[in-house]
């Protein structure tokens, strides 16, 4: 179950929407943030991949040969923002286990709160995979737009968002920025505050998932 609009696709299967209350109680435990966070990854996986391109192949059953539909192309890329972004890699990589990987390590200064890069690696041949970026929160965006800046530098072209929650200002954000990128969320929330984190919101995805907090 989802819904669209203006290029923001809103996950709102129940099963999503559960998991993503647990995650909002302050009292949650940082295991079980995790593996809900990895649980809603997988979830969310299967929506953004919803519309893959598929080809014909014969195969051949216990009872006879027979045409059926794979996927085509070159494997997806799964290209988590660091740190947080690794706890939806684990759930989307169970789906899709031959993805290539990109890491893309930015942090946010936590007092102009824009994107500083420090970590990218990604495989050499972008420009010919569907990449898939990811990253629990988009907030200010800054961190999305710098990321999505980076791997269009390297060439790629086709390019989606996958987020646990976002926040009215990020989506203008990343949509003013980068509009051909669609972005795929379980929740838009009411706002920012004034640090920069989405009320009502779950605080800091990576202290929680980290134990830092």
């Amino acid at each position: 179950m989802a819904t669209s609009a203006n290029g923001v696709t809103v996950v709102d299967h129940p099963l999503v929407q559960h998991k993503l209350t647990l995650m909002r109680e302050k009292d949650r435990s940082t295991k079980s943030f995790r593996q809900l966070l990895n649980e809603i990854g997988m979830l969310l996986c299967y929506e953004v991949t919803r519309d893959l391109p598929t080809e014909m192949i014969e195969i051949e059953t216990p009872l006879q040969r027979s045409m059926q539909p794979v996927i085509s192309g070159k494997k997806l890329v799964f290209a988590p923002i660091l740190r947080a972004g690794v706890g939806f890699l684990d759930g989307m990589l169970e789906l899709v286990p031959a993805a290539r990987v990109a890491h893309i390590g930015l942090y946010r200064d936590p007092q102009t709160l824009q994107a500083v890069e420090y970590y990218f690696k990604a495989p050499s041949d972008i420009a010919d995979r569907m990449i898939v970026v990811m990253d629990p929160m988009l907030a200010t965006a800054n961190s999305a737009v710098a990321a999505v800046d980076r791997l269009k530098e390297r060439g790629a072209k086709d390019l989606r968002f996958v987020c646990l929650l976002a926040a009215p200002e990020g989506i203008a954000r990343m949509r003013d920025s980068h509009p051909d990128v669609r972005i795929w969320t379980a929740a838009i929330d009411e706002r920012l505050n004034d640090h920069g984190y989405i009320v009502p919101g779950l605080g800091d995805a990576g202290d929680r998932m980290f134990g830092t907090r």
